[in-house]
């Protein structure tokens, strides 16, 4: 699996502690940086990862900000992605099986000591259940594709 991550200043700690035990795990990675905690905007590191998704280019994306919202909003802008804001296992899990989420966003500030490792991998390896989801997801491409 080809994963595309970044974070904005506020989330390069995190980001560093995960691209280096994705790695460890094997996966193929995109770092699209921050690599300091000099400050910024956000919009720019979202839209490296968001592309690589919306083309096909990774399979998944990863970006650590404060809060995770303004990523997430960011990266919804693009064709074929599904970012979410999530904090917790039950979120992180209903977000792949329920709505097939591409773009994992995470609140760096809020998260603290909370092992983020096994919140990510739980990601990585929760599969969409399909069947009523499907549905409902062709449904959102509609409305993507008819703007």
């Amino acid at each position: 699996m080809n994963i595309a991550i970044a974070s904005d200043h506020r989330g390069v700690k995190i980001k560093a502690r995960l691209v280096q035990s994705l790695t460890d795990a094997g996966f193929a990675l995109f770092d699209a940086g921050t690599h300091t905690e000099e400050s910024v905007d956000y919009p720019d590191l979202a839209m490296a990862v968001a592309t690589r998704v919306s083309n096909g280019d990774a399979d998944r994306g990863i970006l650590i900000c404060g809060t995770g919202i303004g990523m997430s909003i960011t990266a919804n802008k693009f064709r074929a992605v599904r970012a979410v804001s999530c904090y917790d296992e039950v979120m992180v899990e209903i977000s792949r099986r329920h709505n097939d989420a591409n773009v994992l966003c995470l609140p760096g500030d809020m998260i603290g000591d909370r092992p983020i490792d096994d919140l990510v991998m739980m990601w990585l390896q929760t599969e969409f259940d399909g069947g009523r989801h499907s549905l409902r997801l062709e449904k959102i491409a509609k409305i993507e594709n008819e703007k």
